[in-house]
């Protein structure tokens, strides 16, 4: 099985930004502990801060792999653009978020993704990427 994993705008700082919010490890390294947990999933990951290369990534792995989990960041809750290439694709999208979206600020209550994704997983941190992961089992 094939997982891709997306992560969008300033998801690169994990674990130097906003520790409170989201935690002190990086991503980097919560990876290798994914691929280590999941030995019989090939995961692949991309992360970019550019809202076109996230959809150009999103249309390339459309059926060259089994499942995507997208944490379009920010741009979850203003990217329409995002939210049309999840709806375009065949591939099934799990939408995640490190923090609980629905707690914070009133912007980030709206997700132009969750329409269209197979799933919403959010609030467990890290572990959401993994809960995430797990669907797709």
């Amino acid at each position: 099985m094939k997982i891709l994993i997306i992560n969008g705008p300033n998801l690169n700082l994990l674990g130097s930004r906003e520790p409170g919010t989201y935690g002190s490890e990086t991503f980097d390294s919560y990876f290798q502990k994914l691929k280590e947990n999941f030995p019989e999933v090939e995961l692949t990951y991309f992360q970019s801060n550019i809202e076109g290369e996230l959809i150009n990534k999103l249309q390339a792995a459309d059926k060259e792999v089994d499942g995507i989990i997208l944490n379009a960041a920010a741009y979850t809750h203003t990217s329409i653009g995002i939210g049309d290439a999840v709806k375009a694709i065949t591939t099934p999208v799990v939408e995640v978020h490190i923090s609980n979206t629905s707690a914070r600020e009133e912007f980030r209550h709206r997700s132009f993704i969750a329409p269209n994704a197979k799933g919403v997983i959010l609030g467990f941190g890290l572990q959401s990427y993994k809960l995430a992961l797990y669907s797709f089992l």
